[in-house]
């Protein structure tokens, strides 16, 4: 599975709250009935490692990632349980250096230049933006973008399917984080149906952003 491209191919990363692994296989159902191939399951919670686990021996067609690691020891454990990549909130030295060895997929939050400095030079070529509209929106991403020519970006935090398109029209971002589709509270109360018809809304506005770019992508071939 080449994840990068499974990645910008969804367009969105639904990251994940889960308070009872029981659920998870459904909201990956749902999450792919919808179109969104992929999750970053986060350890927010003690569900957060079972609940991938599930994921990926019932689903193994779902991309499924960790996110919220802060620890090498939560890095290895998520791995262990099936994991395929790493978010974490911040630029976590030690995380990252553990998934660069292993050849795990990270995206480390950074939200100015020292950290994504940091990143480029560990050999990092994305990088998660975060918090995303906290930080500045889409038009501090772009100053920030402006110097890294051969740097994309996973922006999370204060999106939405309200702010999705403009988000998705700058070339410079792989995909987006949200939870706006899968809401601890949607989960909780198995509204699975709810899931699905906000995450095919998302897949329908990424596919409709960048239909002009698979257009020309085809015609080039």
């Amino acid at each position: 599975m080449d994840i990068m491209n499974v990645i910008r191919e969804n367009g969105v990363v639904p990251v994940v709250v889960l308070h009872d692994a029981e659920h998870a296989v459904a909201l990956a159902d749902a999450l792919a009935g919808g179109g969104l191939r992929c999750a970053e399951v986060t350890l927010r919670t003690p569900a957060g490692l079972e609940a991938i686990r599930r994921i990926c021996a019932e689903r193994p067609e779902m991309l499924t990632g960790a996110g919220t690691v802060m620890t090498v020891e939560q890095a290895e454990a998520a791995v262990k349980a099936g994991a395929q990549f790493i978010v974490t909130p911040g630029l976590n030295e030690p995380v990252m250096e553990y998934c660069i060895a292993n050849d795990i997929p990270i995206f480390p939050g950074c939200m100015d230049t020292y950290a994504i400095e940091k990143a480029i030079a560990a050999g990092l070529r994305t990088v998660k933006f975060f918090p995303a509209e906290p930080a500045g929106g889409l038009a501090m991403l772009k100053a920030l973008a402006a110097p890294y020519g051969d740097l994309s970006f996973m922006p999370t935090g204060g999106i939405s399917a309200a702010n999705l398109a403009e988000y998705i029209a700058f070339e410079r971002i792989l995909a987006v984080g949200g939870s706006w589709m899968c809401r601890a509270d949607m989960i909780d109360a198995g509204n699975f149906d709810e899931i699905r018809r906000l995450s095919a809304e998302a897949s329908d506005i990424v596919r409709t952003v960048r239909a002009p770019e698979q257009s020309g992508e085809s015609e080039g071939a």
